[in-house]
């Protein structure tokens, strides 16, 4: 069996701002770099054996503290990126109400038949997704690995994972919390969830 630890990056100034950050590279807030650390408290003493990342930066710097206190390198790979939002990258939802209100009623009535305009389709984010965890769960077989990635693609890949329809991945799963931890354990290629959402040790709690 193969245990994953799903953690969504620190804060950025676009999230910190309620704005949709996809695909672009938006840098982190103070309060993100102390979930890093926070986070890198937290890894220290959890027998991790791998670290991966998202390719962005917001990822990147997120993994960079952990890898330094567990004397890992942190890895990227592709398949880990956040979803494309397409017209949606850089607004609120209430930006998006003003530019495009038809198509964002019908995002939220189902956010997979009717994806963001010009976005990805969360189906194939889900897919590439868990093609990367089945790869590392091959290559670790009794690993425990940290991946850090992104709101909806952590969302999109726990329904994928846990048979849950996956236009349902908002209201099955209405939050992740920047620095939260979600943890999967993978064995003879079932999935089980230990647990979701949960916050990072007191450094990031005293900060609420």
């Amino acid at each position: 069996m193969t245990d994953f630890i799903l953690v969504r990056h620190g804060e950025t100034v676009w999230h910190a701002e309620n704005r949709y950050a996809g695909r672009t590279d938006v840098p982190l807030t103070d309060l993100g770099r102390e979930q890093a650390a926070a986070l890198a408290t937290w890894a220290a003493t959890a027998g991790l054996t791998a670290i991966w990342s998202s390719p962005l930066s917001r990822a990147r710097l997120t993994a960079a503290p952990a890898a330094a206190a567990c004397g890992l390198t942190a890895h990227v790979d592709e398949r880990l990126y956040e979803l494309d939002f397409g017209q949606g990258e850089g607004l609120t939802r209430d930006e998006m109400r003003r530019r495009f209100p038809e198509r964002l009623a019908a995002f939220l009535a189902d956010p997979v038949a009717h994806h963001l305009p010009d976005g990805e389709d969360p189906r194939q984010a889900a897919e590439r997704a868990a093609d990367c965890l089945a790869e590392l769960a091959r290559a670790q077989p009794h690993g425990r690995i940290l991946l850090v990635a992104h709101s909806t693609l952590v969302r999109v890949l726990l329904c994928h994972l846990l048979g849950i329809p996956l236009a349902d991945y908002r209201r099955v799963f209405p939050r992740l919390d920047n620095g939260a931890r979600t943890e999967l354990r993978i064995e003879n290629g079932q999935t089980a969830l230990l647990s979701f959402n949960a916050p990072a040790p007191a450094r990031t709690a005293a900060l609420r």
